[in-house]
């Protein structure tokens, strides 16, 4: 298999990567320009020892250590600090062990190897960051999806890891009616729901009227990871194991939270 065909295989959950490390489309996606400039610069920077998408995901690492995404125009600019440092005030290492277990299923072994680290040092760091995101988040979920027993285990989810889930919506109309009724701490929505009805139109509409972390679920993420238009920033595949709910879940709210203790901040300055 060529070069190429390596990348685009798996270049779309490698974008699901980046957007959940960084928060939003346009700082994920710049970071994988970044990395596929330096591939095309380099094809020798590509290590494959642990198969050609673990050495993807390791070389994104190293750009992400590297460089900075301006978000309002997604340009790349190296700085002299990593720019984890200024995104957020979660240990920046965990969280990235973190999503490499949880959200991308890497194995310890493989994570150790993206990162750098050592089996236990992995240990170390996945713990680390659970105990600080779980610190971090708890709040009133709404869940919008048709098919009954995702939706219970949905919800039977959202409750172990400490959150109240106000209402089960199963089409565009009760979406809209709950929320604004309940405005929720989180959204965890299906895209394509069995009515003809759209989650992501129900949460665009939502989202005109208050500000609210969603968590899309899909059983074709491939459609909305192509990076060519406005896509979702958190995004989760069916068939979905709990590990990666909680963690995209996670992240989703660390940065809603995030961004209003940096709104409060220079309100106060």
């Amino acid at each position: 298999m060529s070069r190429s065909q390596i990348v685009a295989e798996h270049l779309p959950l490698l974008r699901r990567y980046a957007r959940a490390l960084t928060g939003n489309q346009a700082s994920g996606d710049a970071y994988v320009g970044a990395m596929l400039e330096a591939l095309l610069q380099d094809g020798a920077l590509l290590d494959q020892t642990h198969g050609p998408r673990a050495g993807l995901f390791r070389l994104f690492t190293q750009i992400w250590n590297s460089v900075s995404v301006n978000n309002d125009n997604a340009d790349v600019a190296t700085l002299s600090l990593p720019p984890e440092r200024r995104l957020s005030n979660i240990t920046p290492l965990p969280r990235q062990a973190f999503l490499l277990l949880s959200l991308e299923g890497f194995s310890e072994e493989e994570v150790g190897y993206i990162l750098g680290t050592d089996i236990a040092e992995t240990r170390k760091l996945t713990d680390a960051a659970g105990r600080e995101m779980a610190a971090e988040i708890a709040t009133d979920v709404l869940i919008i999806e048709d098919e009954t027993f995702i939706a219970m285990d949905l919800e039977s989810l959202v409750k172990n890891l400490g959150h109240n889930v106000i209402g089960v919506a199963r089409t565009h109309s009760d979406a809209v009616a709950l929320a604004k009724n309940k405005k929720p701490g989180l959204i965890l929505a299906d895209i394509q729901l069995a009515d003809g009805s759209s989650g992501l139109d129900a949460v665009n509409e939502l989202l005109r009227t208050f500000e609210v972390p969603v968590v899309f679920i899909t059983a074709y993420p491939e459609r909305f990871l192509t990076g060519e238009r406005p896509e979702p920033a958190f995004l989760i595949s069916k068939p979905f194991q709990p590990a990666m709910v909680s963690a995209v879940a996670s992240q989703a709210l660390f940065f809603q939270r995030n961004s209003r203790n940096r709104t409060a901040r220079a309100a106060s300055a």
